[in-house]
């Protein structure tokens, strides 16, 4: 039975992701089977008054599932966040300000393998009452099999990245929907036509944080670290310098850059591995916020 995906808003109520098949139209499916408890729980606006007028305690938890097995890295890759309820409370208030700007367009977070675009855009999806999807589950779906980097060794680079523009070809075709996209899909100006449609955000953290991220957690699932020598962290580290290096130029043409280091200067902290998901979405949002009044300035400038 296919289904029109709508995500809830609800304390304690998960959003599960969907799996997806292929038509000869072009278009993706979406049914009911296979459902997957995955998602994030956050609290509504009933209940943000609620505890903000009883005092109860002041921290909010939000725990996001994945498909991995998470060690102790970090928040963003480890999926089980803590935010405090003030955090709380100016993420919802920057979603009621950016909100009726976004006009229902699509946001595409981009950037480099271990940067939080699941953890992150799966906070802006819920706040938001977007449907969110990550690209790298939607190729596996297609293609049928377990991971990327089983798409990888079996079938190649390139028929992965084939693959991908297809998914985000048919994504631009909807909207209100949060999308996470794969580390390499700047690659392809392609694809940059697609995101496009929607605003674009890059999640630019830096490459020691990167590195740290995914020793904790291993590089099983993250092909392109395949092959290097040493220990976690050094073939992390050089792997990502080189990445980085061919893909940095690319990053740039987001429509908006969130900057860890900024954000963790503007909060006092030292080390960007103290900032919370939360934070980072709150940052998303302003940054698009920018973006969209910058650009309604420049439409009206050449209107007049």
């Amino acid at each position: 039975m296919e289904v029109a995906i709508a995500p809830t808003l609800q304390f304690s109520t998960w959003t599960g992701q969907e799996t997806v098949g292929r038509k000869s139209d072009g278009f993706l499916r979406f049914s009911n089977k296979c459902r997957e408890e995955k998602g994030i729980h956050m609290l509504n606006s009933r209940n943000l008054q609620q505890k903000s007028a009883s005092a109860r305690p002041r921290i909010v938890a939000l725990e996001v599932s994945g498909s991995y097995k998470y060690s102790t890295a970090s928040a963003l890759e480890s999926g089980k966040v803590c935010t405090s309820f003030d955090e709380a409370l100016i993420l919802k208030k920057k979603v009621q300000e950016v909100g009726p700007h976004l006009d229902g367009r699509c946001i595409y977070l981009v950037g480099m393998m271990g940067s939080g675009k699941t953890t992150v855009g799966r906070i802006l999806s819920e706040v938001l009452g977007y449907s969110f999807f990550d690209s790298d589950k939607l190729v596996e779906e297609a293609v049928g099999e377990s991971s990327v980097a089983q798409i990888f060794k079996q079938y190649g680079e390139k028929f992965f990245r084939d693959n991908e523009s297809d998914v985000l070809r048919n994504l631009s075709l909807m909207r209100r929907l949060v999308v996470a996209t794969g580390g390499g899909a700047v690659i392809r100006p392609i694809n940059w036509k697609y995101m496009k449609q929607g605003f674009t955000v890059w999640l630019d953290v830096p490459l020691k944080a990167l590195a740290r991220r995914i020793a904790a957690v291993g590089t099983d699932s993250r092909p392109l670290l395949h092959g290097e020598t040493g220990d976690a962290y050094s073939k992390a580290l050089s792997r990502l310098s080189t990445l980085f290096e061919e893909r940095g130029e690319a990053y740039a043409n987001a429509d908006a850059r969130v900057s860890l280091p900024h954000i963790a200067a503007k909060v006092g902290l030292d080390d960007v591995s103290g900032l919370t998901p939360t934070a980072i979405a709150i940052e998303a949002l302003l940054q698009i916020e920018y973006f969209v009044k910058r650009d309604d300035g420049m439409t009206s400038a050449r209107n007049s």
